[in-house]
């Protein structure tokens, strides 16, 4: 890792009608529009959408590194990132984010250890740390064999 500060940029384009295109150098652009929700035509990632996918994929690199300190391997991580958006003292906003997390360890593996190791991916996620917004986790943990790349490196 690189020494802090980080920085980050990227660039949008767009009228007055049409989707926007989001870009950020050596990237594939992105097109983004309002939810049908907001009378956009559903189509292209929303903001809100956009901001899910942040959380949630700052949660699995974030797990990722937990598990490499922690010496521990899973196998897979399902996760579905829920975010409600209501009115709250006269401005729109999310007032919620739910992770429903569902991590699969090596069978005979510590589960007690996957689920906190669950809990700091969730609390050491940056950008999740980032929202005035209260952030649950459902996590839930099961077992399957371990895949070969796992017994491999034991």
């Amino acid at each position: 890792m690189t020494p802090f500060p980080h920085t980050y940029s990227s660039r949008l384009t767009g009228g007055p009608t049409d989707p926007a295109e989001l870009s950020a150098s050596g990237l594939p652009l992105l097109r983004a529009a309002p939810p049908v929700q907001f009378d956009g035509p559903g189509d292209a990632w929303s903001p809100e959408q956009l901001l899910l996918a942040a959380v949630a994929s700052c949660f699995l690199f974030t797990l990722r590194a937990v598990a490499r300190v922690s010496k521990t391997e899973f196998i897979d991580l399902q996760l579905e990132t829920t975010g409600t958006v209501d009115r709250q003292d006269r401005i729109t906003r999310f007032t919620n984010i739910e992770l429903r997390a569902v991590l699969t360890i090596p069978s005979g593996a510590d589960q007690a250890r996957a689920m906190t190791m669950l809990e700091k991916a969730k609390s050491a996620c940056l950008v999740s740390a980032s929202l005035a917004v209260p952030l649950r986790l459902v996590p839930e943990v099961r077992e399957a064999p371990a895949p070969a790349w796992i017994r491999k490196a034991s």
